[in-house]
């Protein structure tokens, strides 16, 4: 009985723990994303400069933005590689068209969410991550996701 009531409560505790964490990831991905889009739109050159930059304001813990201009990326801090490439048929590791939910969110709703599965870092296996996607004008959008 004690132990059935200790494990209770230390799962209890993980699980407010963890969804309290996916908030915090939520609410730095929203408040980054809004500081890019706001220096990019007094500073398009300085911002992307700084959006590239692995130790840059608008890098915080394991969650960074990226910039695109419809399908082309314009600056991402580990993917220098793929900056000025078209990405329209990028598609997260189950197949979602992920860069194509990015554009459409950035046109039709201005900001949202969208839900793949990728990589982490250094792994091969797949996880969920969520990214929030914000436009900055007609022209260019930003996001910023963490893993789940």
């Amino acid at each position: 009985m004690k132990k059935s009531m200790i494990f209770t409560i230390v799962v209890v505790i993980g699980l407010y723990f963890t969804g309290y964490a996916l908030a915090d990831g939520k609410a730095e991905c929203i408040a980054i994303c809004e500081a890019a889009a706001k220096m990019m739109k007094e500073d398009l050159g300085g911002a992307l400069c700084e959006i590239n930059k692995k130790d840059g304001k608008f890098y915080k813990g394991n969650i960074f933005v990226f910039a695109w201009r419809g399908p082309v990326l314009v600056a991402h801090p580990y993917l220098h590689q793929a900056i000025g490439m078209d990405l329209t048929n990028w598609k997260g590791s189950k197949g979602k068209e992920v860069t194509k939910e990015y554009m459409r969110i950035a046109k039709e709703e201005g900001s949202g969410w969208v839900d793949y599965w990728f990589p982490k870092p250094g792994e091969k296996e797949p996880s969920l991550k969520t990214t929030y996607v914000l436009k900055v004008d007609d022209n260019f959008y930003v996001c910023a996701g963490y893993f789940k």
